[in-house]
Parts: C-alpha cells; sequence; structure tokens
C-alpha cells in the first residue's frame, strides 16, 4: 500500500488542494489542514489576501478556525505543481436563461489540468448534472494534461452538503456521500473524506450517483417549498392564514413541516435547473420540477403585488408611496446575496413607481450596487407607507410593533411578514403573510 494517496497525505508526503474558497472550499481546506498539508487556491487575489490574515471573505469563519491549520493560501498556479490530490469546489450557477453555467467549473478543472501529475487525484464538490464529472470535466483534464483518465490519474465526486449560517450541520457532522472512478479511488478517496468528516462517508455505487443523490436533495427541498407557496397563494384567496393552517396540519406524525417563502440562494433556487437541463438533453420535457420552479420563481412578484393592493387600499397614491424592505440575502444571518429573490419583490415594486430603500445588516452595499445595480439605504427615515419584513435575521427577529411603527408615516401603515414570524404579534398596521 506504499502507494496509497491516503497514506502518503497523511505521512505529508503528499499535499491536498482545495481549487475555490467559498463558503463551501474554505471550512473544507482548514478541516483537512488540521490533519494533512494542504494548499487553498483561489483565483481572486483579495479573497486570498483576506484569508492570510485569518478572516474568511463568506463572513462565516472566525480567526480562531484559521489556527493550528498546515495551509497555505495562494493565487499562484506554481504553488499547485506538488500537489497530487485536487478537491474542486467552485460554484456552479445558471445564467439569465436559467440554463447551467459550467464555466467556473471548466475553469477550475483547467487550471488542475496544467498541473496533473501521473497518479493524482481529482475530486469534484461542485453540484452538478449527472454526468457532468465524466462528460465535461474529465475531457478538459485529459487535454490539457496530455495524461489518460483511470491509466495516469483518477477521479471522483463528493457533493458538499454545506448550509451556510447553520452552525449544527457542519462538515464534520453531516455524513458525506463520496463515489469514485473504480473501486481502488473509491477507496482512497472514502479513507482521505474519512479525516474530516466524523459523521461518516456513504460510499456511491458510480460517480453519476453521487451527482444525482445532490442535485435531488435540493429539488426535493424546491417542490416542497413549491407547494407551499402555491397553497398560500390559494389560502389568501380564501382569506386564511397559512401558517394556522400548516400548525393545524402539522399535528400530524407524517405531515412535512414546510412553509411559503422566498427561494433564492445558490442551491436549491439553482440546481433544479441543472437537472430539468440534462432530462431535456435525454429527451425528456420535466414537468413537476419546472412547475415547481415557476411558483418558486414568482413569489417575489406577488409578494410585492400584495403590498401595492394593500397601500392602495388604505387610500395612498402609490406612484407617491415608500417602502422599507427589510433583508437583502438569500437567507437569514447570513451575508451572501447570490440569487436573492428579495430583488424581484425590489424590482416589480419600482414597476409601480414605488420609492424602495433597502436595508440589511449583514450584506455589503458596493457587491448589491455590483450584483443588482440597488444599493443599501444607511439610515431609513420615518415616512413609509408600508414594511415588508423579505429575510428574517435575528435583528429583526427581536424588534416589536412599536420599533417598526416608528419607520412608518404617522405610525400607521402596512406591514408585510413574509415568513409570518410576527404573527398575532402585529395588532394595529395592516399585517400580511404569505
Amino acid at each position: 500500500m506504499n502507494n496509497s494517496i491516503f497514506n502518503r497525505l497523511v505521512a505529508k508526503d503528499a499535499t491536498l488542494a482545495v481549487i475555490g474558497l467559498g463558503y463551501v472550499g474554505l471550512p473544507i481546506a482548514l478541516e483537512f489542514a488540521r490533519k494533512i498539508k494542504v494548499i487553498g487556491f483561489d483565483i481572486n487575489q483579495d479573497r486570498i489576501n483576506l484569508m492570510q490574515q485569518n478572516i474568511d471573505p463568506s463572513n462565516e469563519l472566525v480567526a480562531a478556525d484559521f489556527e493550528g491549520c498546515d495551509i497555505k493560501f495562494s493565487a499562484n498556479i506554481d504553488d499547485l505543481k506538488d500537489v497530487q490530490f485536487f478537491i474542486v469546489a467552485v460554484p456552479t450557477p445558471i445564467d439569465d436563461a436559467n440554463l447551467p453555467n459550467l464555466k467556473p467549473l471548466i475553469g477550475a478543472s483547467s487550471t488542475v489540468a496544467k498541473v496533473l501529475k501521473k497518479g493524482d487525484y481529482v475530486v469534484f464538490e461542485s453540484t452538478v448534472y449527472p454526468g457532468c464529472t465524466e462528460e465535461d470535466c474529465i475531457p478538459v483534464l485529459e487535454e490539457i494534461s496530455g495524461l489518460k483518465f483511470k491509466e495516469d490519474f483518477m477521479v471522483g465526486y463528493s457533493p458538499e452538503r454545506i448550509n451556510p449560517g447553520d452552525k449544527e450541520h457542519t462538515l464534520q457532522n453531516v455524513i458525506k456521500v463520496v463515489s469514485g472512478c473504480d473501486d481502488h479511488s473509491l477507496n482512497e478517496i472514502a479513507q482521505t473524506y474519512e479525516l474530516v468528516v466524523k459523521a461518516g462517508v456513504h460510499r456511491a455505487t458510480s460517480i453519476k450517483v453521487a451527482e444525482a443523490a445532490k442535485i435531488i436533495e435540493n429539488t426535493q427541498r424546491d417542490l416542497n417549498i413549491a407547494l407551499m407557496n402555491e397553497l398560500s397563494i390559494i389560502f389568501n384567496k380564501l382569506k386564511i392564514n397559512t401558517f394556522d393552517v400548516l400548525e393545524a396540519a402539522g399535528t400530524k406524525w407524517n405531515f412535512l413541516k414546510f412553509s411559503p417563502g422566498l427561494v433564492g440562494g445558490h442551491c436549491i433556487g439553482v440546481d433544479p435547473y441543472y437537472l430539468t437541463h440534462k432530462a431535456q438533453q435525454a429527451g425528456y420535457h420535466s414537468k413537476v420540477i419546472t412547475s415547481g420552479r415557476f411558483v418558486n420563481d414568482s413569489m417575489g412578484g406577488y409578494i410585492a403585488k400584495q403590498a401595492v393592493k394593500k397601500i392602495i387600499a388604505q387610500g395612498k397614491v402609490i406612484q407617491e408611496s415608500k417602502v422599507l424592505v427589510l433583508g437583502a440575502t438569500f437567507k437569514e444571518d447570513v451575508s451572501d446575496i447570490r440569487n436573492s429573490k428579495v430583488i424581484d419583490v425590489v424590482n416589480e415594486l419600482k414597476s409601480f413607481s414605488v420609492h424602495v430603500d433597502l436595508v440589511d445588516p449583514h450584506a455589503d452595499s458596493d457587491e448589491m450596487i455590483h450584483e443588482y445595480g440597488i444599493g443599501l439605504t444607511k439610515n431609513p427615515g420615518k415616512d413609509y407607507d408600508a414594511i415588508i419584513v423579505a429575510v428574517n435575521h435575528n435583528e429583526y427577529k427581536t424588534m416589536n410593533e412599536a420599533d417598526f411603527k416608528k419607520y412608518l408615516k404617522n405610525e400607521t401603515g402596512v406591514f408585510i411578514d413574509v415568513k409570518g414570524i410576527f404573527k398575532n404579534k402585529i395588532n394595529d398596521l395592516e399585517y400580511w403573510s404569505l
């Protein structure tokens, strides 16, 4: 077993590199660096500079998480020349047409291919459609390196399961799905991940199975939330509170506890499109998954229209109205704004000529302008006609009706509580929730 990559990594005779140090890659790199030698590689030099100072650009980790780690952060490809085990953890977004954008993944594959040597291992963690690793990534590795897959280098796939902002379901205590291109590589890859995943690993029967398993985890959540969103539209028409209904139904032991809301981010709001794209290539037009996506993608506009109706019902001229939106990130208590559906709410309101101010204690205003052309308001006024609590940050959960009233014109107006967290706590304002 002298040629075992696992044994060499443990003995520090071999080095592991993580390509892409975002909210997925950085925690993995640091966790491995507590046991073995690691290179943390990212093409963004500014991010590398921060990490070299023990700062996580994604604001998920603290300085202490960097301590006791055998890691070198670099944006220089030359630092990857002595690496034998590569983990690719770059984003896999969608484009404006909701089609997979594999540019970051193909770019990372090209980077690895330039330094790939005989006996090396490459494991992909990015969420992709079944077949992507073998059909899209491996040909790039072969072509640029001049090496032969399975003969000269081995490939595996182990999908990330990191949940931003979640301090309970971390890398160490969530079972890791792993796969390899043959039995030997599967064993090496599984052993390597077992170094850092206390919960253990699940050995998938093939790379495609592992890819499919990841993509349906998020597709399942997406569809369940879509059902709740559709129910909330129906119950709104029937003048029933959705959360009252869910509370009642939730008393049955096998009722699934999902709730309506905005579905953004770079997982649930993106991954189903990878699956429907691959299905279409295979000659099947998905109906259930695309219907769920349509419902979830239209919720931002729906919420904005309900707000407009409520403002008009109060006798206000909509073109002269002001709305304060609380929360801009894709989910609570994180700083990540990618694919945030709050922007759909803002844009829909603006289409009615409403003046919108957007605030968020976690998001970065410059990033918002770069990504969406909309900055954050530093000091909101006191003359709004409506407030929309779009993201349930802890900062907002501690507020009460009196706190919200201070922002409203004459301390009266419309209060939109997207996720229903202030149910039965708002008495004087015109209240609406999904």
